[in-house]
């Protein structure tokens, strides 16, 4: 893959020899720095200043130093016992691109009990195992950051901000694409008001777990008892029956103080109509058009008199049975949109078939939700790691299985031997 972009581009080869001679000339590469400083590294780095061969070099020499204090080559997995044990970073696999996808649970009582330089290293040395992990001709990876350890979101928000700074500047064009799923409540608004500096907000995205929960999609919601009694069921309705068999709803029109009444008495039933509602069951047609004591009446005496006169209207507290009068023709009216209703409506240009930034951050995180959601298990985590990250753990692990191995070998000679030494019976 390297030789093939040689090939094809004789001016960027150009580009990194001039950086990389400009750093011999600044100070000798050990053996590791120069591993380091590969063609795709010095290519990415270019990419990140723009072609500068100045730039590239005082950036890849602060990164070397930078590495060289923080001990990159000596980071080991027993560093991080306790960390590896409860799943806080670690890579959960490969995309279908081959990219590792990296998971990060920290919780907000983890930067109390620790300092923010073991923080520092535990993501750099995630970052090394999921760089170490990569394939040829694969150079990115994927950050899923679950934010619901956190109640907090200015906090939350300084560490994960602190953690695109660390990628940005040490490790330039490695990130794909990078999730927080179930921030606190007010990180969206926070976020908002930075996101314009932080240099790789363009590869971030806030999405919510609860957007991708199966459970309303079955059966196992209607299942419940208390969802269930809330849906009207046009089968249970019976036409002609009121909905209570010990109650009954009964307006008069002789009392005006209480035109209506509940008793326990038997009444006579009217006809009545299938109403969309079980309330209205066994009302009448001319009373069947609302029950609430907010629904406005038809006016049964228009405005009249002048100034100064009085001016009287019959407007009936409920419903009754008498014919209602003529409804006033309402003015055509064209409804415009309230800001203090929805400030949306004033600025919203979507246009139609293009999806919004918020449905386009949820598909995108669509492909990697398997990887939030597969369960962790360090022993394997620990097995995929290359050394020297892995530790002595898997060292020790490593002649474990050499050593089993060369006694399933050794064992059927040495009985075969055994049997041979033995002597004939008498």
């Amino acid at each position: 893959m390297r030789a093939a972009t040689e090939k094809k581009d004789p001016k960027d080869r150009e580009r990194v020899e001039d950086v990389l001679g400009v750093l011999k000339k600044q100070a000798p590469l050990t053996v590791k720095q120069e591993k380091f400083c590969s063609y795709a590294c010095v290519e990415r780095f270019l990419r990140a200043e723009g072609d500068s061969v100045k730039k590239v070099a005082k950036r890849l020499r602060a990164v070397l130093s930078w590495r060289e204090s923080i001990g990159t080559d000596h980071l080991i997995a027993d560093e991080f016992y306790g960390e590896l044990a409860d799943g806080m970073a670690y890579v959960a696999g490969h995309d279908d691109e081959a990219r590792p996808v990296m998971v990060f649970r920290i919780k907000q009582d983890y930067l109390k009990l620790r300092s923010q330089k073991s923080f520092l290293r535990l993501l750099v040395f995630t970052l090394e195992v999921a760089v170490s992990s990569m394939a040829r001709n694969v150079d990115q990876f994927v950050l899923l950051f679950d934010a619901s350890y956190f109640r907090s979101p200015k906090s939350f928000l300084q560490l994960f901000m602190g953690t695109l700074k660390i990628i940005s500047d040490y490790y330039p064009g490695r990130l794909h694409k990078a999730f927080v799923i179930d921030p606190p409540s007010l990180f969206s608004c926070l976020w908002k008001g930075v996101r314009p500096f932080v240099e790789l907000s363009a590869v971030t995205a806030v999405v919510s777990s609860l957007d991708f929960e199966d459970s309303l999609e079955d059966g196992s919601f209607t299942s419940l008892l208390r969802t269930a009694s809330f849906r009207f069921d046009p089968a249970a309705a019976k036409v002609g029956s009121s909905a209570s068999s010990r109650f009954s709803f009964t307006v008069s029109h002789l009392n005006s103080l209480k035109p209506w009444y509940l008793s326990t008495a038997t009444t006579t039933r009217s006809a009545v109509v299938p109403t969309a509602s079980p309330s209205l069951i066994g009302a009448s047609p001319l009373n069947a058009r609302s029950f609430s004591f907010a629904s406005s009446a038809p006016q049964s005496t228009p405005w009249v008199g002048i100034a100064g006169a009085a001016i009287s209207r019959s407007i009936p507290s409920t419903p009754s049975s008498a014919p209602p009068c003529r409804p006033r023709q309402p003015q055509p009216r064209t409804p415009m949109p309230s800001f203090f209703q929805s400030p949306a409506t004033l600025f919203s240009f979507k246009k139609e078939g293009r999806l919004s930034r918020v449905e386009r951050e949820r598909e995108s995180f669509l492909p990697f939700l398997r990887f939030y959601r597969r369960p962790y298990d360090e022993a394997v985590y620990r097995a995929n790691m290359r050394p020297p990250l892995s530790g002595l753990t898997s060292i020790v692990s490593h002649h474990d299985q050499l050593k089993q191995r060369r006694n399933k070998i050794q064992s059927p000679a040495l009985t075969a031997s055994t049997k041979q030494q033995r002597p004939p019976p008498h």
